[in-house]
């Protein structure tokens, strides 16, 4: 027997993605802004440079959901950002206003994704890793944050646990 549920299909993946944000967010749990800027393994990898990475791409992809290619570009100087900045912390920053910038777009994406149809289809930027000419659907946006946050999530609990022993899970 089948039970009618109220839930729909954006619910359904608003939560995996919501999952994924917990374990990525969890990893950052009591760490000093020092803490979050380390990188003890063999990559350029932070906790807290993967949060600040994850916010970034989350935001290009709903800009992308919105309207299209031309629109992951930010507006906002973030393009201009050197590319290896968006992997750590700079100057200033620090963990806190990253979770607190990372809770901001978990917000907005909600609030943004909730009100488009998930089969909007929008051409792909050009780029070497994407088959030319191809297309995502709203869909494939969602899934694909989905996928991109749990495997950084994964990386990060790699790198808290070389940090400290601590992880997200077991």
């Amino acid at each position: 027997m089948t039970t009618a549920t109220t839930r729909t299909e954006i619910d359904d993946l608003l939560t995996a993605l919501a999952q994924n944000r917990h374990f990525l967010r969890f990893t950052a749990n009591g760490l000093t802004d020092e803490q979050a800027r380390l990188r003890p393994t063999a990559s350029e990898l932070s906790i807290g440079g993967l949060i600040k990475h994850v916010n970034t791409v989350e935001r290009a992809w709903v800009r992308f959901a919105v309207g299209g290619a031309e629109l992951m570009e930010s507006h906002d100087g973030e393009a201009d950002q050197d590319w290896a900045d968006g992997f750590r912390l700079t100057g200033r920053e620090t963990l806190e206003g990253v979770l607190a910038a990372y809770e901001e777009t978990a917000r907005a994406t909600e609030r943004t994704l909730r009100g488009l149809d998930l089969g909007t289809a929008h051409p792909l930027p050009v780029a070497p890793w994407f088959e030319p000419g191809a297309s995502w659907t709203v869909r494939r946006v969602v899934a694909h944050l989905i996928s991109e946050t749990a495997q950084h999530a994964g990386h990060a609990d790699i790198l808290r646990e070389t940090i400290d022993g601590q992880k997200t899970m077991g």
